[in-house]
Formats: structure tokens, C-alpha cells, sequence
């Protein structure tokens, strides 16, 4: 037993347990939330192509160490800080979003499912009814319309360029905002809680090239506007009277009542549809581009 626990203290002293404490635990907890959701992040945006783009260049740097390309290794050592620069400049988009989203949540809150702050003042069960029956009215008559329904980020740079409104939503007056020949009929309306607060606002169009080629401006800037915020575009097409809508960087493809009810009551400020972190991730599941019938 003596040489055992001599051998033990020589070669094994590595295989001692660490004290771990529970701080290191709720360490660990806060860091692997942190990794998971810049993973997250990275897969819905262009930063994925670039993690791709850069885990390439990671592997060639490897080899020209591994073959002492002193070169190469050279510009790479003088080139890293411009490359992080011209980064940043180039995803500054992403980036900002990002800020955006972790300033809009409360940590504790999203874990545990509970309120989201400043959630107060949602739409009504009466405007789901109201934004439902104007867009089916509308795909009946070919009637091409745009409604964003905002959500926690605010989009106060897009409400300015359009014309500012403070109406109760209904179905009349979507149907008489979007008719053909009106003054507001152009662009996007903005609804915030139970009120219309802009229209003909002008959106960021999407430069998704997956996008199929068939669809027009008005879906592209759906795609483009919710890739930016955390707002639900609802889409009603002029062509085909088809309704689709934008939702987290996706767009879903014609759409019945009873599915576009299920998306508006996601995002409803009810209890139980809150977006805490558990119930956000099994949502984003269920989304998946559809066709036209």
C-alpha cells in the first residue's frame, strides 16, 4: 500500500478533485448561457458565414506555424487588428442588433419565463381578431398590404419615415389604409399595442439571396425589417392575395387564419405565451418556410 500511495503522489496527483464551490457552479451555469446564446446568434445572422470564414483561416494560420511559414505568420501577426476593425465595420448591423437584444431582456426573467419588462399595453384579443379579418378581406381582393406589429424594440427611425398616426386598430381601417388610389395605401403601418402610430413607412429591405425571385419588394422588406428587430410583419400579397409573414429572419409562406392567429397569439402579452429562454428556443423550432400552394 506504501508504493501504491508513492506511486499515487508522483504520477496520479492530477487525478485529485477540484474544491468546487457553488459559486463555481453558477460560474459555469453563466458562462455556458453566455456561449449558447452567442451560438445562437452567430447561426441567424451573416456571422455564421463569418465564423465559417474564420475557422478556415484559423486552420491555414495552423499549418504555416506547423510548417514555420514565417511569411505568412508575419502578416498575419501585423494584419489581426485591421481585420478585427474591418469586422466590426462590416457586421456593425448584427452587431448593434445583438446590444439591442441583450439591453431588452431581463437575464433572470428570461430564464425563469417570467414578465418581460415593459410588455405592458400589448394588443388586444380584439386586434388579433381585426388584423386577421382585414387581411383575408384584402387577399380576396388583391389588395397588397404591410403591417409591423412592434414588439419590445422600438422603431422610431422607421415611424419617421412614414406619416404619424395615433388610431385604434380595426378592420375597417386597415381596409381603407391599404385600398388601392389612397394617400396611405403605399408602405408599411406601424402597430404598436392597440394603435396605429405610422403609416407608409418605408422598411429595410432583406439582401437575402435564398429568396425566391418570384417574391416582390413588399415581402423582401417583411424579411429585411424582421431581421432587424423583433417585430411581426404580416404580409398580404398583391398578386396572388396570398398572406405570409416575417418573423425572426424567416418568412412563412401562405398561411390560413387559424396559424397567423397561433403567431399573433406568440408574441400576445399573455402568461402563457411568454417568451422565456426555454419556450423561445422549442418556438423557433416549429418555424420553417413553407410554399405556395
Amino acid at each position: 500500500m506504501s508504493n501504491f500511495s508513492a506511486f499515487a503522489e508522483k504520477y496520479l496527483y492530477w487525478l485529485s478533485m477540484p474544491d468546487i464551490k457553488v459559486t463555481d457552479i453558477v460560474e459555469i451555469l453563466i458562462i455556458a448561457f453566455l456561449v449558447y446564446e452567442i451560438l445562437a446568434w452567430i447561426k441567424n445572422t451573416k456571422a455564421w458565414m463569418l465564423l465559417r470564414g474564420i475557422i478556415i483561416i484559423t486552420i491555414f494560420i495552423f499549418f504555416a506555424w506547423l510548417f514555420h511559414m514565417n511569411a505568412i505568420l508575419w502578416l498575419v501577426q501585423k494584419s489581426v487588428s485591421i481585420l478585427i476593425i474591418m469586422v466590426i465595420i462590416v457586421f456593425q448591423p448584427e452587431l448593434r442588433r445583438a446590444l439591442e437584444k441583450l439591453g431588452e431582456k431581463n437575464l433572470l426573467a428570461s430564464l425563469l419565463g417570467a414578465n418581460d419588462p415593459g410588455s405592458d399595453g400589448r394588443f388586444t384579443d380584439r386586434v388579433v381578431n381585426d388584423i386577421i379579418r382585414a387581411c383575408y378581406e384584402m387577399g380576396k381582393e388583391r389588395t397588397g398590404a404591410l403591417i409591423v406589429v412592434e414588439q419590445n424594440i422600438r422603431l422610431r427611425e422607421y415611424e419617421r419615415t412614414g406619416i404619424m398616426m395615433d388610431s385604434l386598430v380595426s378592420s375597417q381601417l386597415l381596409l381603407n389604409i391599404f385600398e388601392h388610389n389612397t394617400p396611405l395605401h403605399d408602405g408599411a403601418i406601424i402597430v404598436r399595442g392597440n394603435r396605429i402610430v405610422a403609416a407608409t413607412c418605408y422598411l429595410p429591405l432583406s439582401d437575402n439571396r435564398e429568396l425566391s425571385k418570384e417574391l416582390g419588394t413588399r415581402h423582401r422588406a417583411a424579411l429585411g425589417m424582421s431581421e432587424v428587430s423583433d417585430a411581426l410583419i404580416i404580409v398580404v400579397s398583391e398578386e396572388t392575395g396570398f398572406v405570409s409573414y416575417a418573423f425572426e429572419g424567416k418568412l412563412i409562406r401562405n398561411v390560413n387564419a387559424d396559424e397567423l392567429r397561433r403567431q399573433l397569439a406568440y408574441i400576445q402579452n399573455k402568461p402563457a405565451d411568454r417568451h422565456s429562454f426555454w419556450r423561445r428556443r422549442k418556438g423557433k423550432e416549429k418555424h420553417a418556410e413553407s410554399s405556395d400552394q
